[in-house]
């Protein structure tokens, strides 16, 4: 498998970019249906730019397409163990691709929600804010509950967010839960606010 070049170097930077440009280009050359996801996702609506890797969906059935389309793009593509994704590299930076999100596979109906943005000079659906926030608060868990990248995320991307969905969505996870606690206590979610006021004992006191 490809070792990386330091991710936070401007040679690393550009290098990643360029693999989002050619992974996006070569699914719609092929005719793959696509999205943007994950932290690029995030930082083409607002938050700040990943540095480590970049993720892209594409609906299950067409997974095995998708992966003809990499390597003819000169992409080399890995299978890792895991069941969900394959895994593209280019200039040794890493592309994810996801045709399992969540547990649940990748559908056509999903990937027709994205909107279509210009990111890196290329036109292509990206995944709304809102499903991202609820798919990376979806994984959170007991080996893998990191808060300090979703902070600075949320903080960018909340006045797209639907909060209400997000927190119906996560609402019998409790790792999630505790993130949007905080979330709210910090002031991030847009709906803090009215949710603040309207807990017992934390309003603003009578004046009487």
């Amino acid at each position: 498998m490809p070792e990386p070049a330091g991710a936070d170097t401007p040679d690393a930077r550009l290098a990643l970019q360029d693999a989002v440009r050619r992974t996006a280009v070569a699914l719609i050359d092929a005719q793959v249906p696509f999205a943007l996801v994950g932290g690029y996702a995030a930082w083409a609506l607002g938050a700040p730019e990943p540095s480590h890797d970049a993720d892209f969906a594409v609906a299950e059935q067409d997974a095995d397409r998708a992966r003809q389309a990499l390597a003819a793009a000169g992409l080399d593509v890995q299978e890792p163990a895991e069941n969900w994704l394959f895994k593209a590299y280019h200039h040794g930076q890493l592309v994810d691709v996801i045709f399992r999100m969540v547990g649940e596979p990748v559908t056509h109906e999903q990937l027709a929600q994205a909107q279509e943005l210009e990111v890196l000079a290329v036109r292509m659906p990206v995944i709304g804010a809102t499903e991202i926030v609820s798919a990376k608060l979806r994984v959170l868990g007991e080996h893998y509950c990191d808060f300090t990248w979703l902070l600075p995320m949320v903080r960018a991307l909340r006045e797209q967010v639907d909060w209400p969905r997000v927190r119906a969505d996560v609402a019998e996870q409790p790792y999630a839960r505790a993130f949007l606690f905080l979330a709210d206590e910090l002031g991030l979610t847009s709906d803090a606010e009215r949710r603040f006021a309207a807990t017992p004992g934390r309003g603003a006191p009578d004046e009487t």
